[in-house]
């Protein structure tokens, strides 16, 4: 069946239209809520969701009873929802057990029953085992993900943003929605919950403003990109190992750092392409960024040659890899990667 966002998701809902099987396949929890929160309300009557919604967890080994389940009339409700979570345990069963969680998976959603949405969850499947195959072909993916590419992620939750903050009765002014959406990394949890609380603050004035943003919303992530990115453009080796040593034990995740870095290693090509830039005004609007933060970009990017960035977005490029191939520990390969990005040219050029 088709690929879709959760965005089409939602539209698609709105118009009364479903399918037997969903899968919400992706790592970003707000997005996945929102799906199920809209599949209920679309669907169950609130007085019958106490019977006629059910919950099953794959890695607690229920997928039978949630196929049993889905062929079962709900009471008191002409359509039924049945969530089967953490779906991609069933890759890391024992074979026996997972060829029968395939075959009763595979069964059902051969002939699903007209009462039931079966509603599949994953935070990512492995496109060539068979479940992976089997839920693509039989069942409506929706991607509840914002992608791995920074730049399209913050643009995505910069969007979110203007939503979540029509639905707390609140405008964002120019600018609010971006600086928020760096400040929390394009978390959505964490937008949600800041919005909520900007929302509070700005009370009768209907309005948050930029300044609001900077006052309530501790930017730490941002910040990290930033301190981290001026460390490497001078080279302060030592220094940028025991900055990474902190954010790591206070529980920044390995990949998140990396993505981080990598978003300002870009923007730090594009203002070494930027000439003639005397304030932070005039460098968020040629980099599409936050005055201050632009500024900063533009002042880090004038201390770092134009090959030492391509050799660090080459660098950064196999640590992902690195990163993502699993046989390291995240520590091991951002210290090599540090230790690389603040090497003499000489050096750098090997690798």
């Amino acid at each position: 069946m088709a690929q879709i966002s959760a965005g089409e998701l939602l539209a698609r809902l709105e118009k009364g239209r479903t399918v037997p099987a969903i899968l919400l396949l992706g790592e970003e929890t707000y997005l996945r809520d929102t799906c199920r929160a809209q599949l209920i309300e679309r669907f169950v009557p609130e007085a019958a969701r106490a019977w006629a919604v059910s919950r099953f967890s794959a890695d607690r080994g229920e997928v039978q009873a949630a196929v049993d389940q889905s062929q079962t009339l709900p009471m008191l409700s002409p359509q039924q929802l049945v969530f089967l979570e953490e779906a991609e345990a069933i890759e890391s069963f024992a074979e026996k057990k997972r060829e029968d969680a395939l075959k009763q998976l595979q069964s059902y959603l051969e002939n699903p029953a007209s009462f039931t949405i079966l509603v599949m969850e994953a935070t990512g499947l492995d496109q060539r085992m068979r479940l992976a195959k089997l839920l693509v072909e039989k069942a409506l993916v929706v991607e509840v993900g914002l992608g791995e590419n920074q730049g399209d992620r913050l643009s995505s939750a910069v969007a979110l943003a203007k939503v979540m903050g029509k639905d707390e009765g609140v405008e964002l002014e120019k600018g609010a929605a971006e600086d928020l959406a760096e400040a929390v990394a394009a978390d959505l949890q964490r937008l949600k919950t800041e919005i909520v609380k900007l929302a509070t603050y700005a009370g009768q004035r209907k309005l948050i403003r930029r300044q609001d943003v900077a006052a309530m919303v501790i930017s730490e992530k941002t910040a990290t990109v930033w301190e981290l990115a001026d460390m490497l453009a001078t080279r302060q080796s030592k220094r940028a190992l025991d900055f990474l040593d902190r954010i790591l034990r206070e529980g920044e995740e390995p990949l998140q750092i990396l993505g981080g870095l990598t978003w300002s290693y870009r923007k730090l090509m594009e203002a070494s392409e930027v000439s003639s830039i005397s304030n932070p005004y005039q460098a968020a609007r040629a980099l599409a960024m936050a005055p201050e933060k632009a500024m900063a970009a533009v002042q880090s990017a004038r201390k770092i040659s134009r090959p030492r960035l391509l050799a660090g977005l080459n660098a950064l490029q196999k640590a992902d890899n690195r990163l993502k191939g699993g046989g390291e520990t995240g520590r091991t390969v951002l210290e090599f990667l540090l230790a690389e990005l603040t090497a003499p040219d000489s050096r750098a050029a090997t690798h």
